[in-house]
């Protein structure tokens, strides 16, 4: 198993464990951002507001917010210390204590096509087992397994500029220095510097930046590549006229999609455009990442932007001669 099938596996038990849980508990309720700052305060008890907003990417008013609304339904604890320290833990009380009222066997048996019992239960004890050791032992990154994939060709690399941004370049809609995210090797990144533009391309990758490299000294291009993390673009310690996306968006779960958001707010001033393909529900089939939705766009980026279109165009891949149905948005910083 590599990353990205890991990745597509925690996808599938994040929905199986949603589905576990009561009617009416208060995670249901729970928006996709506080479900992340929920997750950091798990991880890291004890930490204050500021903490949780530096590792989260989060502005300082919205982790407020979103703890509010978590000391509201009783998930967390937001207090002072001795010294008078904001400390926030997770709260042992009520809410968490409907774990033995919401039993994963039967969703999971749903999703493993089942009724024997004893089939669930051997896979309630590995997974189990697997929760046990990914507390004290690191897991898969992503990093590496986006790297083992670049070891054949991805389906994602078709060798060309996708031709839903290659129209946008054609229109002159890309200006000022211009940032290719989730680069692998290259091609919108040089496409831009093929235009005289100041480009960068980011990967988490070694071996797509190491090819994305080759292809700028083959074709004699200055544009920039490094390996870098998506979810912290600030670290870069620059700001893009234009940033592009290429099939990086849909890879993201929910609260994935919080701290990219965030990501780019902190690299792209107001004014400055983001563009991104992605897999659209209206392609048929299971083949593929998860499919994203209009409405889905629209709810990520729905502070701070303007959404100028949402066009649906078609995402070449190497398997599918066809392409994929995919959408096109064009965002503006405000």
């Amino acid at each position: 198993m590599n990353g990205i099938e890991l990745s597509l596996l925690g996808q599938r038990l994040m929905r199986i464990a949603h589905e576990a849980l009561p009617p009416d508990s208060a995670t249901r309720r729970l928006s996709p951002a506080a479900r992340l700052v929920l997750g950091d305060v798990m991880r890291h008890s004890g930490a204050s507001g500021g903490e949780v907003a530096e590792r989260t990417g989060l502005t300082m008013d919205q982790v407020a917010t979103l703890l509010a609304e978590l000391v509201r339904d009783e998930l967390v604890r937001d207090g002072l210390d001795s010294d008078g320290r904001q400390r926030i833990s997770v709260n042992p009380g009520p809410s968490f204590r409907d774990a033995p009222r919401s039993p994963v066997d039967e969703p999971l048996a749903a999703a493993l096509g089942t009724d024997d019992p004893a089939r669930v239960q051997e896979v309630i004890e590995s997974l189990e087992m697997l929760a046990r050791l990914l507390t004290v032992a690191p897991g898969l990154t992503s990093r590496e397994g986006f790297d083992v994939a670049y070891t054949g060709t991805p389906p994602w690399e078709v060798g060309r500029p996708q031709p839903a941004f290659v129209e946008l370049a054609e229109a002159g809609e890309l200006r000022g220095r211009v940032l290719d995210v989730g680069c692998g090797t290259g091609e919108h990144a040089l496409l831009a510097s093929g235009l005289g533009l100041d480009a960068t391309g980011v990967d988490t990758s070694p071996r797509a930046i190491e090819m994305a490299r080759g292809k700028a000294a083959a074709r004699g291009l200055p544009a920039r590549f490094a390996v870098h993390d998506a979810l912290d673009l600030a670290s870069l310690g620059e700001e893009f006229g234009t940033v592009l996306d290429s099939a990086l968006f849909h890879v993201f779960g929910d609260e994935d999609r919080v701290r990219y958001e965030a990501s780019l707010r902190q690299v792209i001033p107001p004014g400055g455009r983001y563009f991104m393909l992605c897999f659209s529900e209206r392609h048929p089939g299971g083949f593929g990442p998860r499919r994203v939705t209009q409405d889905e766009i629209r709810a990520t980026f729905a502070a701070g932007w303007r959404i100028d279109a949402i066009d649906l165009v078609t995402l070449d891949v190497v398997i599918l001669p066809d392409g994929v149905q995919a959408w096109r948005a064009a965002l503006t910083r405000v």
